[in-house]
């Protein structure tokens, strides 16, 4: 028989207010609040697929490396804003447009949580060591390749996250027949040179994705990647054609970090 104490401490535990918890990432993608330009690249970006891949959960502490427009981010934040942590790190490109600060003026009640912080070539120790379960980044590795610092910022990426932590990463896939360029003019990268530059930071390749694989983009057009959709860098000129061959050829790929 339970004493009173211990009939009390058992009520309290039935008629206590339950953990918040968020959308689910699926409910997460069909909230009305997301830009509708954004929604109609996700079956061209997986945005479900890709997360689930790199092994997200509701109570993780993830940082999202260059949001850009905030296509992710409209996604992380309602996902994260009960249970997990979100941070932004944001680049000078970032800092400029404003998105960020302006999906947060917005809407305070989705991304009032957003931790942001900033991330270049000056600004290294953006968050704590060992603190991330997962860091992300989306189409960027080529812009640090343009700047000549991607081993410093794969490097720092490394220092922030804990022991085991994974770092999720997408990029425009360069053509194996090509030799690379170590700027990435073009914006694409071989895979296998973005693995090598990647374990040599001190990550190991634990998996890798094939669900925004393109095999119509050969990675050889006029204005680089911006020749093909979104971008369409040539205007109107064979518009049709780069239409017909879609996005990018993108790698996915997935790395744990290995030592301190």
């Amino acid at each position: 028989m339970l004493s009173r104490s211990g009939f009390l401490l058992a009520l309290s535990c039935l008629t206590a207010t339950p953990a918040l918890a968020g959308p689910s990432l699926d409910q997460a993608l069909k909230l009305s609040e997301r830009t509708p330009a954004f929604v109609a690249r996700d079956s061209v970006r997986h945005p479900l697929e890709e997360l689930q891949f790199f092994g997200i959960t509701p109570t993780s502490n993830v940082v999202e490396i260059w949001p850009a427009g905030g296509y992710w981010t409209q996604i992380l934040a309602p996902y994260l804003r009960d249970q997990g942590t979100y941070t932004v790190a944001l680049g000078p490109a970032d800092i400029k447009k404003q998105s960020i600060a302006k999906l947060q003026a917005t809407h305070p009640d989705i991304y009032g949580a957003v931790k942001t912080t900033r991330f270049d070539a000056e600004n290294l120790n953006f968050v704590p060591a060992d603190s991330a379960d997962l860091v992300m980044t989306f189409r960027n590795m080529h812009n640090w390749m343009e700047a000549g610092n991607a081993p410093q910022m794969l490097e720092a990426i490394h220092k922030v996250l804990k022991p085991g932590g994974i770092l999720g990463i997408e990029d425009h896939r360069g053509n194996t027949s090509a030799p690379q360029d170590p700027q990435a003019k073009d914006g694409y990268v071989r895979q296998a040179y973005a693995i090598q530059m990647i374990e040599k930071a001190g990550f190991k390749l634990v998996g890798s994705s094939e669900i925004n694989a393109n095999p119509r983009d050969t990675a050889q057009w006029p204005k680089g990647i911006w020749t093909l959709p979104p971008t369409y860098a040539l205007g109107q000129v064979d518009r049709a054609k780069y239409a017909a061959i879609g996005e990018g050829d993108n790698f996915v790929l997935k790395f744990q970090k290995v030592g301190n």
